[in-house]
């Protein structure tokens, strides 16, 4: 079977087109579309048969999935017989009113996501906006939704809820839901794996342009940073995380903004980006050595906040067998990695310097004697949500847990 996962934005598109018939279950080709709607986008594919790149006009994303398809049956570079051979169309879906797990996208599954656009402002208006396109454009190819928060719902039900009336809970769905789950839900794979065992209590650290700590025993999530949106928890890179409700007031009054302008910024121009100026780790890593006291307190503040959910966690779980590292910042920041450990021998959490500081993107970064495992494990969200789409197609159902 071969799924095609894909990756939506406002004005792009990018893909992977798995063959999970082969037990390798290789990526036949990747690619992205970029700059959808204006007079030339960008497109780039590359296939295990070659590469090509260039610019023409693209106009909404039905049109960017018939290129994508057209691509990958091109008698150069495709992959495919006939843009039959493609199975489905899976995609990593962020949120929905009261709805989670694998859903075949119809109307009701649209509806449940469009009623949380405002909770996922960023996320959820482009994924309905080009999956009504894409059922209208190309009626009989499945389309499959891997929400987010599916790998979640193992948290027991009094971490999940708000102190809050119970009705905003159960009828409204306001709760505690976590967000990252096709990362997280890696993870939990990936290092029994490693540890080869399957007994195991692990903290897994997804920390990117969007962050998030997870505890999983078992396999199952226990706990995690997100809340009801993505844009709680730790600091983002533009997002404010964790903020006091009751000081949007305050905001509203001495600002003169409307509530929307107030909400626009803080998850817009907030986070790190807010603290420091910069948005990408990377530049404010590179101004904090250069002494920028606006971006070491951005790193700082981002480290503290890692370091609470990461205790929090510990005791939640009753130790740790490993902490994972993954996402952008989490597999590339030595620095990050290096402060959130600081000072953790007392749990029995000891980083090498050298092991750190440089190997290959999958390695053991803790010391020889730690008793908690740290590790860097890049996470791979598509192949997660081509085989939770494998799996709901090869069941004949319309959705699952």
């Amino acid at each position: 079977m071969k799924i095609l996962v894909a990756n939506l934005g406002s004005t792009s598109f990018k893909y992977r087109l798995f063959d999970l018939g082969d037990p390798a279950e290789p990526v036949l080709a990747r690619g992205a579309i970029e700059r959808i709607g204006a007079p030339s986008a960008k497109i780039v594919i590359k296939s295990i048969k070659g590469e090509r790149e260039m610019d023409r006009p693209i106009a909404d994303h039905g049109d960017a999935v018939q290129l994508c398809l057209d691509q990958l049956t091109d008698p150069e570079i495709g992959v495919l017989d006939d843009a039959s051979d493609v199975s489905a169309i899976g995609f990593k879906a962020v949120h929905a009113r009261n709805l989670t797990g694998v859903h075949l996208v119809d109307e009701p599954v649209l509806e449940a996501m469009e009623a949380f656009a405002d909770v996922c402002p960023a996320h959820n208006p482009p994924y309905t906006k080009a999956m009504r396109m894409l059922r209208e454009r190309f009626p009989n190819l499945p389309l499959v939704a891997a929400y987010e928060t599916g790998f979640h719902r193992t948290i027991p039900e009094a971490a999940q809820r708000y102190a809050i009336p119970d009705d905003w809970s159960t009828r409204l769905g306001v709760r505690r839901w976590g967000f990252h789950g096709a990362s997280h839900r890696y993870i939990s794979w990936r290092m029994p794996e490693l540890l080869g065992r399957k007994d195991i209590k692990v903290i897994s650290c997804h920390l990117g342009g969007s962050s998030s700590l997870t505890a999983i025993r078992n396999g199952e999530s226990v706990a995690c940073s997100l809340g009801m949106s993505p844009q709680s928890g730790l600091p983002h890179n533009n997002r404010v995380g964790d903020f006091d409700v009751f000081a949007l007031p305050v905001l509203l009054r001495e600002t003169g903004k409307s509530l929307e302008e107030i909400l626009d910024i803080l998850a817009n121009q907030s986070g790190l980006e807010g603290i420091s100026g910069h948005r990408d780790l990377r530049d404010i890593e590179a101004a904090a050595a250069a002494g920028e006291a606006r971006s070491k307190l951005a790193i700082d503040l981002f480290v503290a906040s890692i370091r609470h959910y990461l205790g929090a966690y510990l005791l939640e779980l009753g130790g740790a067998d490993a902490i994972v590292f993954t996402g952008g910042i989490g597999e590339n920041s030595q620095w990050i990695r290096s402060e959130t450990c600081r000072e953790l021998e007392w749990f029995g959490i000891t980083l090498d310097p050298e092991r750190n500081a440089k190997g290959p993107a999958e390695r053991r970064v803790s010391a020889d004697g730690s008793r908690v495992e740290v590790w860097t494990v890049p996470t791979n969200e598509e192949l997660v949500v081509a085989r939770q789409s494998e799996a709901l197609l090869k069941s004949g159902a319309r959705s699952s847990a």
